[in-house]
């Protein structure tokens, strides 16, 4: 039997998902920018696409840009933004956990001569809003902050450091990416004041290579891809149609059952949970970096088995067909110690140690039964310090 609990990276397609792009693909063909009828017709289903998810975040139409998925919408967003205001302030604003997309954007910035301020976290992977409120000046043009850290589940308070932001200066630009709460948790952009949102489709049980950016129609971008004009001159190509379409469904499929998901996430990481506190009474080397709160999203554990290296708990699973992460995907095979776990505390150790599970709605306690067992057999086998 094979158990994935690397929902966190990426996700199984959804069956019904699946079925919908294989109808559309075959109906829906042409280039949704072609002068012809049959063009016409596919721009009009991406529109009806546009508009639900317009709808989802109470926000305009217009305000959807079609990418590649998250990264590319985090780097469109900040580099975008920057590139149009970089004249009017020279201050960025962002934490020490952010995904890399996000903060190696940031470090690009900080070579180039701008002041970037990288909010510290307490360690659950926090910011401090009063620390925020000291830091925005008029000089200020964007903050961007994570709604769930990647690979600890942390959670900020995303309306209220909204509110905060444009309390202190209305013309700072707020950026935030949202990979991991789609489709998790729902989110007002307009009254959490929120300016730039980052999602991508195959965190959510859609295809790969597609996402897309909600930006402010107040707020200019410069594009970093030229071409055709397409999507207002904001992000040129082809539209990739039918990955767009499975966005729709997927996120359709997401939120007729969204309380019922959310629950049942919810209820396997606490479950996780509270069995690792069990067999930690007999081993005394698990460390459980996510917290059993709101603070934390549903579907992310990150727990540290001290003296056993994250690539060997995770290739010896893996020999057992359960399938983890050592840390956030995109830089996975990365050796350094992600930021996340050194800006929450944890010594070079207990870091190098991490793992991460996460769940998606296929997973059950039965599962997590079977992982832990294999757990038990494995501590005693690979903990260098027995």
């Amino acid at each position: 039997m094979e158990i994935y609990f690397d929902n966190s990276a990426s996700t199984m397609v959804d069956k019904k998902v699946q079925s919908a792009i294989d109808e559309f693909n075959e109906k829906y063909y042409a280039n949704p920018s072609a002068m012809h009828r049959f063009g016409y017709l596919v721009e009009e289903e991406i529109k009806k696409c546009n508009e639900y998810i317009s709808t989802i975040l109470n926000c305009d139409v217009s305000e959807i840009i079609w990418t590649s998925g998250g990264s590319e919408s985090n780097n469109l967003a900040i580099s975008g933004y920057i590139e149009a205001y970089k004249k009017t302030g020279n201050k960025i604003i962002t934490t020490s956990i952010e995904h890399p997309s996000v903060y190696n954007v940031f470090k690009k910035y900080e070579a180039l001569g701008f002041e970037v301020v990288y909010l510290d976290v307490d360690r659950t992977g926090h910011i401090s809003i009063d620390e925020l409120r000291k830091i925005i000046d008029s000089n200020t043009i964007l903050v961007s902050i994570m709604y769930v850290n990647n690979e600890i589940g942390s959670k900020q308070n995303i309306s209220e450091i909204g509110q905060v932001i444009k309390e202190l200066n209305p013309n700072c630009a707020f950026h935030v990416d949202f990979v991991q709460g789609f489709t998790k948790y729902k989110i007002d952009v307009k009254s959490s004041k929120i300016d730039f949102l980052s999602v991508s489709t195959h965190k959510i049980h859609g295809p790969k290579g597609v996402g897309f950016l909600y930006k402010n129609k107040n707020f200019r971008i410069l594009p970093m891809i030229l071409g055709g004009g397409q999507q207002q001159g904001l992000r040129s190509g082809t539209l990739n149609t039918s990955g767009i379409f499975g966005t729709y469904i997927a996120t359709k499929v997401a939120y007729e059952d969204f309380d019922i998901i959310f629950s049942r996430l919810r209820e396997l990481r606490d479950y996780l949970i509270d069995k690792l506190d069990i067999i930690n009474q007999k081993y005394g080397i698990i460390v459980v970096n996510t917290k059993k709160n709101e603070n934390f999203a549903p579907h992310i554990v990150s727990v540290s088995f001290v003296g056993i290296r994250s690539e060997v708990m995770l290739h010896a699973l893996e020999e057992y067909n359960i399938f983890v992460s050592a840390g956030s995907a995109c830089s996975s095979r990365d050796k350094k110690i992600s930021s996340t776990l050194r800006s929450i505390g944890l010594n070079q150790n207990i870091a190098e140690s991490t793992i991460r599970i996460s769940f998606s709605k296929y997973n059950n306690k039965s599962e997590i039964d079977s992982f832990v067992d294999v757990l038990s057999e494995l501590i005693p086998k690979l903990n260098i310090k027995k």
